[in-house]
């Protein structure tokens, strides 16, 4: 399983920062793609458990989604907004649409509406955040040190959690998972963060700031990682998919990224 591992970072670790560091239009694309995507297996997941959910409309309305937040804030640096609304504005879309497909089903099941629009707020909302966070000033750092710091998280979470880990988290959803291993991955992003303001982004970022988005990587980063196993363990699933040789589906790569990305991007603007 190693190998297929490192030739798939390989192809994609210079996709993703080359598309980071293009940004406007293809990187709106990109994420707009990866929503779709992950809706997908999502749903796939689900129906394998025997949960029902809109296969068909679920990608379609994340990737919407992720379009619509995307679009609300400049796609390029002498853009001008579209707007705000327009993510509020798709949110009433998806609840209205999975309501509606319902509603004119024979069957009708109010679970299966309700695990669509969750599912697309779960995918689509954040990863459309993606776009948000890179159209920001020192947007494109600040996305290499987002992604740079879930990785140093989750390598050091299971690492050390492999090496030393005793005490679960939380046996049922993710039994590999400990305590021992979530210190070390927060630890891990909290250090990514703090050498990268010390190397790069000195003038942008204040101690402060690097301290607290370390410790959101940190602490919501691996809380996302286990919520998006509750998902699967729900259906009984061990992989959300397989189109990442090595590394399963793109649901489970990105699972650390689904409840942080909003958080990340709002502190910034917070702090801003």
């Amino acid at each position: 399983m190693l190998l297929p591992r490192i030739l798939t970072a390989l192809v994609g670790i210079p996709l993703v920062l080359a598309l980071i560091h293009l940004g406007g239009v293809p990187y709106l694309v990109f994420c707009a793609l990866l929503a779709a995507l992950c809706a997908h297996e999502y749903a796939l997941v689900l129906w394998a458990g025997g949960r029902g959910v809109h296969r068909a409309l679920l990608p379609l309305l994340s990737g919407l989604l992720a379009l619509a937040v995307g679009l609300s804030g400049p796609v390029a640096s002498d853009a001008p907004a579209p707007g705000v609304g327009l993510n509020h504005f798709m949110v009433s879309v998806v609840v209205l649409a999975a309501l509606l497909r319902e509603v004119l089903r024979k069957e009708h099941s109010l679970d299966r509406a309700a695990l669509t629009v969750m599912g697309t707020l779960f995918i689509g909302w954040p990863l459309g955040h993606l776009v948000l966070l890179r159209e920001l000033a020192h947007g494109e750092l600040l996305s290499y040190h987002l992604f740079a710091a879930v990785w140093a998280c989750d390598t050091a979470a299971y690492a050390v959690g492999s090496a030393l880990g005793r005490r679960k988290i939380a046996p049922v959803l993710s039994p590999k998972k400990s305590w021992e291993g979530a210190v070390a991955g927060f630890l891990a992003a909290v250090g990514v963060l703090w050498a990268g303001r010390k190397l790069l982004l000195s003038e942008a970022m204040t101690p402060a700031l690097a301290l607290a988005l370390g410790a959101l990587v940190g602490t919501l980063g691996q809380a996302s990682d286990i919520a998006q196993s509750l998902v699967k363990r729900a259906s009984g699933v061990k992989d959300s998919g397989s189109l990442l040789p090595g590394h399963g589906g793109l649901f489970d790569r990105l699972d650390s990224l689904l409840l942080l990305v909003p958080a990340f991007y709002y502190l910034v603007v917070l702090f801003d």
